[in-house]
C-alpha cells in the first residue's frame, strides 16, 4: 500500500490505533500532521510543525517514518522523553502497526555506568569521603552493575541526575582509558553504540547530536549519515541547546580539576619525573588570579564582555591575568607532552591540558566575527564565547529542499505566533522549510479560564511578588493545593515562598505544604506535589521558575491553578540577548518586535501549556502582570495563549474558584 494511503488508514475510525491504544480517538489535525510528515519522508527535505497540547505529535511523526520502512533518528530535548519513546511509545505503535523494528537508544557518556570507574570508587580510598548516604547508595549501585544489560543509571529511581555519586560512576571523555580499558570488553558505552549502529530506529537527545557536531566522539557521526528521516521532537529547545556545544568554554573549575590532578602524579609512577608541585601550585594561582578578578556571586550572573575585558574589570590587569593562565598552560604542556607515552592517563592529561590551552587562545584579542563574548560569575567562573543562534551550523548539515533524500521534522507545541513559525525558523536558519500549523484540540473556552487581575502592583513594585502570594494562598486554601505558581526569576521563587510560609503560619487550622524549586530534584518536587491531590485535608503550592515552564505533565485534578508572575521577557542586559538585539536593529529589524516579544510570547504559551493536559482537565491561568492590559503589545501576547474564557472581574473570578469544586459541565452538542 502506498505510504500516503497507508498513514490514512492508520489514523481512521477503523484502524489500528482505535483498534489497539485504549482510548484513542481519530483527530483531524493529527491526520493532517502525520500527512505532512509521510510526503516528507517520501520527497525529502524539512518540515516545521508546531502541533497544540493534545494533538499526539509522537504518533503522527513516528507512524509514517515506521510503515516507510526508512532507517530513522530521533532527537528529544529532555532524556525523561528519550525514555518515553524508547520504553513505551515506539514499541506500542510498531506493534499495533505490524511493524517490528530493532530499536535503540544512544545517551551521552555520562549516562552510562562505568565498570572501571565503579571498581576503582568501590576499592580506592575517595569512597570514604563520601556522605554515609552516597556509601549506601554506592552499593545499591554495585548490586544493579551486576544485573542491569545497558548501563544506564536512569534504570536506577534513587539514582538522581544532580547525585554527586553520579560523575564517580560514569566516565568523560577526558578520564576514559578507551581501548587500555582493563573493562573495555564489558563498557556500556561502546555496547550501546554498537547497537545504535544495528538499530532500524535510535533515539537519541539534543544534547548529544550538538555535542557529536563538535567532537565527533558519540558515535552519531556514523548514524546521521545512514539515517533518511530523522526528526526534533521538542524542537523548540534546539536553538538554546546548540549554543551551548557551539559556545567555547573554559574557566576556574577546569583550571581547579588539573591543578588537582597534576599534584596527584606526585604520589603516581611518574612521580621523578617533573615538579608536580610546582606545576599544580602554577594552574592555581594563575586560577587564583583570574577569579579574583571577577568576584563571587550565591546566584549566577552574566558580566558583558564587549571590548578588551569583561564590564566593570580593568582591561590591562585582565589582559595580564588571561596571559599569565595562557603561559602556565603552555608550560604544563610542554611538560606533559614529554611524558605523554608513559600511559593512557598520562597521554589523557596531556590532552586535556592542550584542549585548555587551545580554549583560552579564543579569548585572547578581539572577539571572533558573529562571536559574542561574556563572563559567568558564581561559585566558580567561566569564560563564554558563543554565536548568536545555531543557523550556519543547520544550514551546513541540513538539505531544506526536495532535493534530498534525506527527510528533516522539527515539531514542537510551541514554534511561533504566526504561520511561517519565524521564532523558531530564523535562528535555526530553516528559511525554505515548508512549515504547518496544527490546532490542539482541546476545548480550552469550556476547560479554562483566564483571569488578569486589574487592580495589581506594577511588575516592578518592590511589593510585587507580596501581591502574587496573598492571590494564591486565598486561592489555593479554597481549592485544597493544587496550584503551581511560575515566576521568571529564582528571586521571585523565595519571595513568593516566605511570603506564603508566613501566610501559612498564621492560620490556626488547616493550611498548606509549600515546595519551591530548590528544596528537591525537579522529579522529587513534581512527585510530592502530585501525591497532595487526592489528599482533601492538605494539598500543596509548588512555586518554581526555569525548566518548570515546560516539560512537566500534572494531568487530571492534580493541578487545577497556575498563576505566572509576570511577563517572561528575556532580561535586556543578558550579554547573548544583547548582542542579538544589536543585530537585528544593525539589519534594520526592530529588536523588540522580532526578539523580545516572540521570545516572551513563546514562553508565556509553554508556561500555559502545563495547565490542560487532557480532554477532562480544567483550571484557570492567571498572569499577574498590569502590562497585558496597560501596553499595546498585551493583545499581541494574549494571543499566543489558547482561547480560554475570560475572567472579567474579582466576582467572575471567585466564580470560577467555586466552580472548579462543581462537575465540568458537558460540550455543546454539534
Amino acid at each position: 500500500m502506498p505510504l500516503i494511503a497507508a498513514v490514512r488508514q492508520v489514523f481512521a475510525a477503523d484502524g489500528p490505533l482505535v483498534r489497539d491504544v485504549p482510548g484513542f480517538v481519530p483527530r483531524s489535525g493529527q491526520t493532517d500532521m502525520a500527512l505532512a510528515v509521510a510526503r516528507t519522508v517520501q520527497g525529502g527535505g524539512a518540515l516545521v510543525v508546531e502541533a497544540g497540547t493534545g494533538v499526539g505529535k509522537t504518533f503522527a511523526y513516528l507512524a509514517p517514518a515506521l510503515l516507510s520502512g526508512a532507517r530513522v533518528l530521533v532527537s528529544t530535548a529532555t532524556k525523561a522523553l528519550q525514555d518515553q519513546l524508547f520504553l513505551r511509545d515506539i514499541p506500542r505503535l510498531a506493534a499495533s502497526l505490524g511493524a517490528p523494528v530493532r530499536l535503540a537508544q544512544l545517551k551521552g557518556r555520562s549516562s552510562y555506568l562505568c565498570l572501571q570507574r565503579l571498581d576503582e570508587a568501590l576499592h580506592g580510598d575517595a569512597v570514604a569521603n563520601l556522605p554515609a548516604a552516597q556509601q549506601r547508595l554506592l552499593q545499591t549501585v554495585r548490586l544493579w552493575a551486576q544485573r542491569t544489560a545497558s548501563g544506564d543509571v536512569a534504570e536506577l529511581p534513587a539514582l538522581d541526575e544532580a547525585s554527586p555519586l553520579v560523575p564517580v560512576i560514569t566516565s568523560t571523555r577526558e578520564n576514559c582509558l578507551g581501548a587500555s580499558c582493563p573493562r573495555a570488553a564489558q563498557c556500556h558505552v561502546n555496547s550501546a553504540r554498537r547497537t545504535a549502529l544495528a538499530a532500524d530506529v535510535v533515539v537519541v537527545n539534543h544534547h548529544l547530536f550538538f555535542a557529536d557536531l563538535q567532537v565527533r566522539e558519540s558515535g552519531m557521526a556514523e548514524l546521521l549519515p545512514s539515517a533518511s528521516v530523522v526528526v526534533f521532537d521538542e524542537a523548540h529547545q534546539i536553538n538554546a541547546t546548540g549554543l551551548q556545544f557551539l559556545a567555547v568554554q573554559t574557566g576556574t573549575g577546569a583550571w581547579k580539576r588539573l591543578a588537582a590532578d597534576l599534584l596527584l602524579q606526585a604520589q603516581g609512577p611518574q612521580r621523578g619525573y617533573a615538579d608536580w608541585h610546582g606545576l599544580s601550585g602554577a594552574v592555581s594561582q594563575s586560577t587564583q588570579a583570574v577569579a579574583a578578578l571577577c568576584g563571587s556571586s550565591a546566584t549566577m550572573r552574566r558580566l558583558p564582555w564587549l571590548d578588551g575585558a569583561p564590564e566593570g574589570i580593568d582591561i590591562d590587569i585582565w589582559t595580564a591575568a588571561l596571559a599569565r593562565m595562557a603561559a602556565t598552560l603552555e608550560q604544563v604542556c610542554r611538560c606533559l607532552d614529554l611524558l605523554a607515552d608513559a600511559d593512557v592517563s598520562m597521554q589523557l592529561l596531556s590532552q586535556r591540558a592542550q584542549t585548555l590551552h587551545e580554549q583560552l587562545s579564543v579569548f585572547a584579542g578581539a572577539s571572533p566575527h558573529g562571536m559574542v563574548r561574556w563572563v559567568e560569575v558564581g561559585q566558580q567562573v567561566r569564560i563564554c564565547a558563543s554565536p548568536l543562534n545555531i543557523s550556519a551550523v543547520i544550514r551546513q548539515h541540513v538539505a531544506l529542499g526536495e532535493q534530498s533524500s534525506r527527510a528533516w521534522i522539527f515539531t514542537s507545541a510551541t514554534l511561533g505566533t504566526d504561520a511561517d513559525l519565524r521564532w523558531f525558523v530564523e535562528p535555526c536558519g530553516l528559511q525554505g522549510a515548508r512549515t504547518l500549523r496544527v490546532e490542539s484540540p482541546f476545548d480550552y473556552a469550556r476547560q479554562a479560564a483566564l483571569y488578569l487581575p486589574q487592580e495589581f502592583p506594577e511588575p516592578a513594585h518592590p511589593g510585587h511578588s507580596a501581591a502574587v502570594a496573598a492571590l494564591v494562598a486565598e486561592a489555593a486554601m479554597r481549592l485544597g493545593g493544587k496550584t503551581l505558581v511560575l515566576t521568571t526569576t529564582l528571586r521571585a521563587v523565595q519571595a513568593v515562598r516566605v511570603a506564603l510560609q508566613e501566610f501559612m503560619s498564621r492560620q490556626e487550622v488547616g493550611g498548606l505544604d509549600i515546595l519551591a524549586q530548590g528544596d528537591a530534584s525537579k522529579r522529587e518536587l513534581l512527585e510530592r506535589f502530585a501525591a497532595h491531590a487526592p489528599l482533601p485535608a492538605r494539598g500543596a503550592v509548588l512555586v518554581a521558575s526555569a525548566s518548570f515552564w515546560e516539560g512537566i505533565d500534572l494531568a487530571g485534578d492534580v493541578l487545577q491553578l497556575l498563576v505566572i508572575d509576570k511577563l517572561p521577557f528575556a532580561p535586556p542586559d543578558d550579554p547573548l540577548v544583547r548582542a542579538q538585539t544589536d543585530a537585528c536593529n544593525a539589519a534594520g529589524g526592530n529588536a523588540f518586535k522580532d526578539i523580545h516579544l516572540p521570545h516572551a510570547a513563546m514562553v508565556l504559551k509553554q508556561g500555559a501549556g502545563r495547565l490542560i493536559r487532557g480532554e477532562r482537565d480544567r483550571g484557570i491561568l492567571v498572569v499577574c502582570d498590569t502590562r497585558l492590559h496597560t501596553r499595546a503589545y498585551g493583545k499581541k501576547l494574549l494571543q499566543a495563549l489558547p482561547p480560554m474564557r475570560r475572567l472579567r472581574d474579582a466576582g467572575e473570578w471567585q466564580a470560577a474558584l467555586a466552580g472548579l469544586s462543581e462537575p465540568m459541565a458537558p460540550p455543546p452538542e454539534n
